[in-house]
């Protein structure tokens, strides 16, 4: 058997280990057992993630074209985001979590009382396929719901223009929306793992995950590392790709993979008029 073969078999032996995450598992029923079963904890975890992912592109976002190293990878070079809009989608996520996502997790409490911390750690393999599954699923969901929110011209104006405020986005934009989508949001990302009977480690990792990709793919930013790139067969989308959308908004509907777009007629790849000149068509 050569390296490779190796590699690929001890690969495969993790994954199917139902003892790896035990360790960690243990580690967190047993120590943090209270904070686990605090129902606004799913909450603190998501809004905590979203600040701490936002924080390295908001950094960059304000030091420009002074970080040469970095504003390399600006997708839109010299369309950064001011001081103002910084504040302005920060005051608007800030409300919206203080004023409705915190009632809706006080009403789910009610609906759904916390759960008792199973013994059993799933496998690497379980919680691996738990998360692809939850985003592969949102993914569809929201494809949907994008879509009919871009095609009903109601929907767009009262509940997700807000969103489209910026051509170019950054990471703050990421949740700079109408009330009514972001709980429509946190009612799949909290409901999804529920239907797929996913172990609470699973389901604690796919919110973490889906926020990260979700700020990265508003980020504004097009690294060697990003996502889409770590992913082949362009099946993942990513940043470049959701720009186009803030650019052209009646393609790329799909938050993070291309299947759908390709499947609809409505997938569009970035491309450059100039080398670091961006050609701009922006469908208000």
């Amino acid at each position: 058997m050569d390296s490779a073969d190796m590699g690929i078999d001890l690969w495969i032996r993790c994954l199917g280990n139902d003892s790896l995450l035990q360790p960690l598992w243990d580690n967190l029923r047993i120590n943090y057992r209270d904070y686990l079963r605090f129902p606004l904890f799913p909450i603190v975890l998501t809004v905590s993630s979203y600040f701490v992912f936002c924080l390295p592109f908001l950094f960059c976002d304000i030091m420009g074209e002074k970080w040469a190293l970095v504003h390399q990878f600006k997708i839109q070079p010299g369309r950064g985001p001011t001081a103002s809009t910084l504040l302005h989608c920060a005051g608007v996520t800030f409300y919206n979590h203080m004023f409705l996502v915190l009632p809706a997790s006080v009403a789910q409490w009610v609906w759904r009382p916390p759960l008792d911390l199973p013994d059993q750690a799933p496998s690497l393999l379980e919680l691996t396929a738990g998360v692809i599954g939850n985003l592969l699923l949102f993914d569809f969901q929201y494809f949907i719901w994008h879509l009919l929110h871009h095609k009903i011209r109601w929907l767009y104006v009262t509940f997700h223009a807000i969103h489209h405020n910026y051509s170019s986005p950054f990471a703050l934009a990421t949740q700079c929306l109408g009330g009514w989508e972001l709980v429509t949001v946190g009612f799949w990302t909290t409901l999804n793992p529920v239907v797929l009977r996913c172990h609470l480690l699973t389901t604690w990792t796919f919110m973490v995950v889906h926020v990260y990709v979700s700020i990265e793919d508003h980020c504004g930013y097009d690294f060697p590392w990003s996502t889409s790139r770590l992913i082949p067969l362009s099946i993942y989308g990513g940043p470049s790709k959701h720009d186009v959308h803030h650019q052209k908004p009646n393609t790329n509907f799909a938050p993070h993979f291309s299947h759908w777009d390709k499947i609809f007629g409505t997938h569009a790849d970035f491309s450059f008029s100039t080398p670091r000149q961006i050609h701009y068509n922006c469908i208000r």
